[in-house]
């Protein structure tokens, strides 16, 4: 057991080696010298209560979702029947109720339509569930009403969907390590450590980005519109700048289906307008959406089309010619600040939900400062009165045990700049933790070592019987602590996961150092000194 091999011996120093070394960007980062740019640096990041920041809570509209299912069920349903062989003819389409009701005009095609529609009510969570139930009411009325369970899936889907825009988003301001994370069924928590501008952020969460190209339905009378009375399959959208209007009403109306929405966007940046100088934003579509741009202005020449963010209009140009290509330019009201949000918006994707700040809050970083200056404190003090305990009580095997606590603190801040996590206030109380369970596993050697020597075994037999029967202790304490963090780290949130995650660093870094590291140092000095008696 105190055998070690030339290749084992290089591993474990090279292993020792390197995670001491990622450790010094962080550490200097504590202090007034700077790591050299032209080397890697990989850093411990700070949590919001040690480096400051922007906290912000916001919440989604479950209502909101539940409508947007009812229109994309409309939409499919009217293309889905419209396509059927022989057609399918409905007539108007009612959403009241939460639910959407239709009537097939020819009785003799209800079982059509229902073997039309049914691939429809089937969504792609569970396999076999059914969002939707189907009522055949009167003969040929139909009735699609969405299922709690449906309902349920597509709100958390939207909920997913909205943290990863969310996280682009946030990532495209160039912060690092935010923390953004979802709590019950409609809030997603956003922690954004370093950015003491709350507005911005919340400017740029607040914005959906829900980009819309409708066609402009010209027979609609402006006297109407005024009334909210629009033309049947239309809907009124307001301008989002009176000035936009050119003079008319500050409302238009558009063709409630059909158009092309910005999902299908590759990218989106701010630009100039060649001959205004304006800001603009130039969008880029994907193929599929360069080829529905392209068909939309064919074949709609000199006709007028909106276009519409997040439910009002920013411009409704008339199309002189085709716009081939698959890319266009949006203006507006824009500033560069403006435009540039924008895009970051657009390019990160819409929103499928609005998103409302219901608190937000600014933390400045000197009570982070603090916090560090306590814990470090803490830390010092603690780890000193720890070694000199430990070398009084053990002499040189207490410097082995010394060497390897420092060793240790220097691998967890190694591994952890790796991973690049994040630290916080619960993760320092997790490196204090590490300390003591390092000198515990420490405390188990030295002392079964010492019960071996008093038994009469010799030196060797004595350090060799010491580390075999401690490791055992060492390990079954471990794997408890382990199963613990790993507990934590999965069902906990936040700070309760940052302190388990240190946590389980610490334990593999504390078992390698205290077991392994000083088995071997101790192995070497046997071998040199060959010793007739321990110092225990």
């Amino acid at each position: 057991m105190l055998e070690f091999p030339t290749w084992k011996k290089a591993w474990y120093w090279a292993l020792t080696a390197v995670l001491c070394a990622l450790a010094l960007p962080t550490l200097l980062s504590f202090t007034n010298l700077r790591w050299p740019e032209s080397l890697p640096h990989p850093k411990i990041n700070l949590g919001l209560d040690l480096a400051g920041g922007s906290r912000l809570l916001l919440e989604a509209d479950r209502s909101q979702v539940i409508a947007q299912r009812l229109e994309g069920m409309e939409e499919s349903v009217r293309t889905r029947l419209r396509s059927a062989e022989p057609r399918i003819a409905i007539g108007d389409v009612s959403s009241r109720g939460g639910r959407l009701s239709f009537t097939v005009r020819d009785a003799a095609q209800v079982d059509a339509a229902r073997e039309q529609i049914l691939p429809l009510t089937t969504g792609a969570g569970l396999s076999g569930q059914r969002d939707w139930d189907i009522q055949v009411v009167n003969g040929n009325q139909f009735v699609l009403s969405p299922t709690p369970e449906g309902i349920d899936l597509a709100v958390s889907n939207a909920m997913e969907t909205a943290v990863e825009v969310v996280r682009k988003r946030i990532d495209a301001l160039g912060t690092k390590e935010p923390d953004i994370r979802r709590l019950g069924g409609t809030r997603i928590d956003v922690q954004v450590p370093g950015l003491q501008d709350p507005a911005a952020l919340k400017s740029l969460l607040g914005q959906t980005a829900k980009l819309e190209f409708k066609l402009v339905d010209e027979t609609a009378v402006p006297t109407d519109l005024a009334q909210g009375i629009v033309p049947p399959g239309d809907e009124i959208v307001p301008y989002a700048d009176a000035a936009a209007a050119g003079g008319a009403p500050p409302v238009i109306a558009v063709k409630r289906l059909g158009g092309i929405k910005g999902d299908e966007l590759t990218d989106a940046k701010q630009s100039f307008e060649s001959k205004t100088n304006q800001a603009v934003v130039s969008i880029t579509f994907n193929q599929q959406g360069g080829e529905k741009f392209a068909k939309l202005t064919t074949e709609n020449v000199n006709k007028r089309f909106a276009i519409i963010l997040d439910g009002k209009v920013l411009s409704a140009p008339s199309i002189n010619e085709p716009i081939l290509g698959g890319s266009a330019q949006i203006s507006g009201s824009f500033n560069v600040k403006s435009a540039t949000q924008l895009a970051i918006a657009l390019r990160s994707g819409a929103l499928p939900v609005d998103l409302t700040v219901v608190e937000e809050r600014t933390v400045g970083p000197d009570l982070g400062a603090d916090s560090i200056n306590k814990g470090i404190v803490a830390m010092g003090v603690g780890t000193g009165l720890l070694m000199i305990f430990i070398l009084v009580t053990y002499g040189r095997f207490g410097i082995y045990a010394n060497v390897a606590l420092v060793v240790n603190l220097l691998m967890i801040m190694g591994v952890m700049a790796i991973f690049g996590t994040t630290l916080t206030l619960p993760g320092i109380a997790g490196f204090v933790l590490t300390i003591g369970a390092a000198v515990d596993a420490n405390v188990l050697i030295n002392e079964r070592i010492r019960e071996e020597r008093h038994r009469g075994r010799r030196v060797v037999q004595a350090v060799e019987m010491g580390y075999k029967e401690a490791s055992r202790a060492i390990f079954d304490a471990n794997i408890t602590n382990v199963i613990a963090a790993i507990s934590m780290a999965y069902f906990g949130t936040g700070p309760v996961r940052g302190f388990a995650i240190v946590l389980l660093i610490g334990i593999a870094t504390s078992v390698f150092t205290a077991v392994t590291l000083t088995r071997m140092w101790v192995a070497g000095w046997l071998r040199k000194a060959r010793p007739a008696d321990l110092n225990l």
